[in-house]
């Protein structure tokens, strides 16, 4: 009997293979958004299994939807690319300003502005 990880590994890889053949669905997007995601949930430590396939998730929905932008602004012209680096910074850019909000007294900021 194969273990979890492994038919894990295949599942995931066929889902994503038939993603793939879907009439606009960028297959290049969706395997670097995979990897980049998959990369995050690989190197978090110390969180549960639910924070992983929420990390998961998030990266790879906001890797490939952000492909194209980075495409358009930047010199990469590869979307699998774009997806790859777009999912492996997501979750640590966004906790990083989620950190920074909460440290930042917003009532003096605004009161600054008057």
């Amino acid at each position: 009997m194969a273990e979890p990880n492994t038919t894990t590994a295949i599942a995931v890889s066929t889902a994503l293979g038939v993603a793939g053949a879907v009439p606009g669905i960028d297959g290049n997007a969706l395997i670097g958004a995979f990897t980049g995601a998959a990369l995050v949930v690989v190197t978090s430590k110390d969180i549960s299994i639910l924070t992983r396939i929420a990390y998961l998730l998030i990266s790879l929905v906001m890797g490939y939807l952000a492909a194209p932008e980075i495409v358009r602004e930047t010199p990469i012209q590869s979307t699998g690319l774009a997806a790859f680096f777009a999912a492996s910074l997501v979750i640590t850019l966004t906790l990083q300003l989620i950190e920074r909000v909460k440290n930042t007294d917003l009532l003096a900021f605004l009161k600054k502005g008057e």
